[in-house]
Formats: C-alpha cells, sequence, structure tokens
C-alpha cells in the first residue's frame, strides 16, 4: 500500500487497505551514514535491507542491528535482486564511492521503474552536470550533497553565535534554534506557562536534559543546562536572541582551518562578505590554489594546531574559529585550542557519528559532520506524508519536521486541541502564505500549510500517520 501510495498516484486496491504500513528500504553502503539511517529505521520497525562488499561491516551490522544484511556490491543487479529491489519502495545509496552510487540508482531505475532513488553524491564536478543526473538518464530522483549542508549550517550558527544549533525552516522565514540554558539566565526555574506576552513570538519545542529528550507541556520547567530547542520567526530573530542573552555583537572574523571542499566553500561564501577570513592549511600547493580563486580571504600556510601560529593570528579576538581538516581528532585538539586562547565560538567537523555525544561533553562549542548532514537530508526522503525536510535533534531521540498539512489528512480543518495528536509530539509553528503562526489549542491548520512539528523518536509512525492522505478518500 505504502509503495503504491507514496511513488505513484494510482488509486490503492480495496485489498490492500489492512496491510501493515510499512516502507521496504534498501541501503547500499554500511559506513557511518547508511549504518545509522538503517539503525534510526530499524527502531522504527521498517523493512530494511543493508548491502555492503566489507564482511566487517557486514558483521557489525548482523551484530547491532535488526535489519537483513546482504554481503555484496551495490553495483551488481544479482545481489540487487537478491535484496528484494522489485518490491522495494526506496533505494539509498550511501556509500563512500560516487560512482558506485550512481550506478546502482542506474540500475534499481531498469528492476524497479516506480522506486524512489536517493543517491549521495560529493564531487562537485558531477554536481555541476544536473542533466546528468536527471532521473531520465541515471534514475537519480534526489541528490544528497553533504558538503552543501553542512556549510549552510555554519553559516545559519554564526547569524546566531550564541547558538548552538540553528536550523532553518521554509527558506529561513522560520528558525529552530537550539541553545543551553544559563545557571543565571532569568527563564532558569520558570515554567513555559510564565513567558507571557511571548506565546505569539516563539515556542519551546524541545527540551534535551542529559540524556533525556522532552517534548514540553505548559507546567514543565527550564532548567539550568537545559538545552533548548525554540522555533522562532525570523522577523523575531534579533527579540528572542536579545531576550536569551544569544546576542553577541556583529560577526567580524573567522578563521578556517583545513582547506577540503566543506573549507572552501565556506570561504567562498565569505569571501562575498564583510566578514574579515583567514584559512589556514598545511599543504603549500593547496593553499597557492585557493589564493587565486578567493580575492578577500587570507590564505595561510601553516599548521593549524600550532599555538604560535595562532596567537600570531590573534585568535583570541576571532569570533567563530571552524575546524575542517580531514582529521577529526586535530579538528578537537585545534578547537580547545583556540577556546584556551580566547576564541569566543569554535565550530568542529567529526566525522564518526559515535563521536559527537563525546566531544561535545569536553566543552566543544557545536560539532557539524558531512555524515550527520547526509543522514538528515536523506531522512526527508524517507518520511511518509508530503515532508519538506527532516532534522535530527542533539542526541538523535527527537526529530523536527516540516510538512504540508494534505486536504485529506486527519490535521486539518479542526482546532488543534481537538486533533489527536500523539502525545510525544506537538506543532511548533504554522505558515500559510506570507503568515507565521506560532499555535494554540484554537489553531486551525489549513490545507497546504507548512508546519514545523517536534516530535520524539517512538512517535514518528503515529505522526507519519496522522499527517497521510485517509485511505477512504481513495
Amino acid at each position: 500500500m505504502i509503495k503504491i501510495l507514496f511513488l505513484t498516484k494510482l488509486p490503492i486496491p480495496k485489498h490492500c487497505v489492512q496491510r501493515k504500513l510499512q516502507v521496504k528500504i534498501i541501503i547500499v553502503g554500511a559506513g557511518e551514514v547508511g549504518f545509522h539511517i538503517a539503525q534510526r529505521l530499524s527502531e522504527e520497525n521498517q523493512d530494511v535491507v543493508l548491502i555492503d562488499k566489507d564482511h566487517k561491516q557486514i558483521k557489525r551490522i548482523s551484530e547491532n542491528l535488526d535489519v537483513q544484511a546482504l554481503l555484496g556490491s551495490g553495483t551488481s543487479p544479482r545481489v540487487l535482486r537478491e535484496s528484494g529491489i522489485k518490491e522495494a519502495d526506496m533505494l539509498v545509496a550511501a556509500t563512500d564511492s560516487d560512482e558506485v552510487n550512481l550506478i546502482s540508482c542506474m540500475l534499481a531505475r531498469n528492476l524497479n521503474q516506480y522506486m524512489l532513488k536517493v543517491a549521495r553524491i560529493r564531487n562537485t564536478e558531477y554536481l555541476e552536470e544536473k542533466e546528468f543526473l536527471t532521473q531520465e538518464l541515471l534514475g537519480i530522483d534526489h541528490v544528497i550533497n553533504p558538503h552543501s549542508v553542512m556549510v549552510k549550517a555554519i553559516l545559519s550558527l554564526m547569524e546566531v553565535p550564541g547558538a548552538s544549533e540553528v536550523i532553518d525552516f521554509v527558506g529561513g522565514r522560520v528558525k529552530l534554534i537550539g541553545f543551553t540554558v544559563a545557571k543565571d539566565s532569568p527563564f532558569t526555574g520558570r515554567q513555559l506557562l510564565s513567558f507571557k506576552g511571548l506565546e505569539e513570538k516563539l515556542l519551546v519545542g524541545a527540551i534535551v536534559r542529559k540524556d533525556q529528550v522532552l517534548i514540553p507541556r505548559g507546567t514543565d520547567t527550564i532548567q539550568a543546562d537545559d538545552l533548548v530547542y525554540v522555533v522562532v520567526r525570523n522577523d523575531e530573530l534579533d527579540h528572542v536572541t536579545e531576550l536569551f542573552n544569544l546576542k553577541e555583537g556583529i560577526l567580524r572574523r573567522v578563521i578556517i582551518v583545513g582547506a577540503g571542499e566543506t573549507a572552501m566553500a565556506l570561504a567562498t561564501a565569505l569571501d562575498n562578505t564583510k566578514v574579515s577570513t583567514k584559512i589556514i592549511d598545511k599543504d603549500s600547493e593547496r593553499c597557492a590554489s585557493l589564493s587565486e580563486k578567493l580575492e578577500r580571504v587570507i590564505v595561510i600556510n601553516g599548521d593549524g594546531t600550532d599555538r604560535d601560529l595562532l596567537q600570531e593570528e590573534n585568535i583570541g579576538d576571532v569570533d567563530f574559529m571552524v575546524a575542517l581538516t580531514g582529521d577529526e581528532e586535530s579538528n578537537i585538539l585545534i578547537s580547545l585550542l583556540a577556546k584556551r586562547l580566547g576564541a569566543k565560538r569554535t565550530i568542529t567537523r567529526v566525522s564518526k557519528l559515535s563521536y559527537i555525544p563525546l566531544v561535545s561533553a569536553i566543552g566543544i562549542d557545536t560539532v557539524v559532520s558531512t555524515r550527520l548532514s547526509a543522514v538528515r537530508a536523506i531522512l526527508q526522503y524517507i518520511r511518509r506524508g508530503k515532508i519538506i525536510s527532516v532534522a535530527p535533534l542533539k542526541g538523535e531521540h527527537a526529530e523536527a519536521i516540516e510538512a504540508e498539512a494534505l486536504e485529506t489528512s486527519d490535521i486539518v480543518n479542526v482546532p488543534l486541541s481537538k486533533v489527536k495528536f500523539p502525545k510525544g509530539a506537538i506543532i511548533g509553528a504554522i505558515v500559510r502564505g506570507e503568515e507565521i503562526i506560532i499555535p494554540r489549542g484554537d489553531s486551525v491548520i489549513r490545507p497546504k500549510d507548512r508546519l514545523i512539528i517536534f516530535s520524539l523518536q517512538p512517535v514518528v509512525p503515529k505522526l507519519e500517520k496522522l499527517l497521510t492522505v485517509k485511505l477512504e478518500y481513495f
């Protein structure tokens, strides 16, 4: 049933109505991205098949996840047939090889023309050839480029320097801001109900307290050291950041360590601004190449772990130190050193997803990951209903979801207080044309409204059911 509903506009046969709402997804590549997506989906009892040609990866999957693990290559028609591709709803090609991902999608198109195909592509040369990647030629429905997603995330963080996480929804008109509540904050110890006069400006959508994620109610109290996620309209951003003491002045100076693809893309984005930007890298040839492409950004050939070099570059006066080398241990060291020398904020690239909670615990301000960016981007195509974007929140036990309200779903045309909304989920904002509504119990969702929803991970399947077209519509 889901395959027909999700991928085509054909009527649903009567005999399909009682079938279980389950999606079959084939993931090619059992590395960090593939493993993490499979883990999320297996926890939701979805039908997942993971393909990898590495014996160790397959063993890791078999020992840790409740999914089918298949040894072989995603470029093998035989292996794809063995995975059950003819009955699958989606193929996610997430290996570290762009070429393997491209060929997997091309083969999948010929083996199952109705399935959705998502490819992780990192090489900018491929991305520039948009016609080459079209569904007609290679059969790819959606391309995920983790580098561009991560650069957007870093630029959003720079827009709100005091925040630990900033996520844009509805083209940036609505922002989700995550920040840690200080002990001396005027909001510490206060119930959410006490935020009088702020109801139409913001909504607290989630609270992370130690290892627990809470979808709060009005009677819940904010505590010191809570990581709080707030939904705010972009036109109220300055007021809200000032209210929560997140405003730290104008962004003036940025130092980037590392000159790979992500660092280059970030430097290029900052090259056209008034922000004083420097980029440091040990590779002299890479530095020479960058200096020819960048106009205002200063390129320095040196070691970002060199204390004397950082002091010489006046690291204590920098607004952001961004560590983006290919070595995560070096990135962690660079960020810790920068903080000790006085840098206001650090952004640290970490590849291994299992490292992220540990790194946050030792005093690193903000962690970014190309692999986590890929996971976030892929999740939006896996969720049922008309999902525009998905952002896993810190700890990965909750999600912020941007969705469109469908005319025939149970969520429209009734006051929110009467909607059977699953416990553990809350609507943070309703976007209707140019209007942005912070909802109350008497708010009514209309068809085609954009919704920003917070949900605990175990509640996601119930939420998807609420957002999906009702069967009787057919």
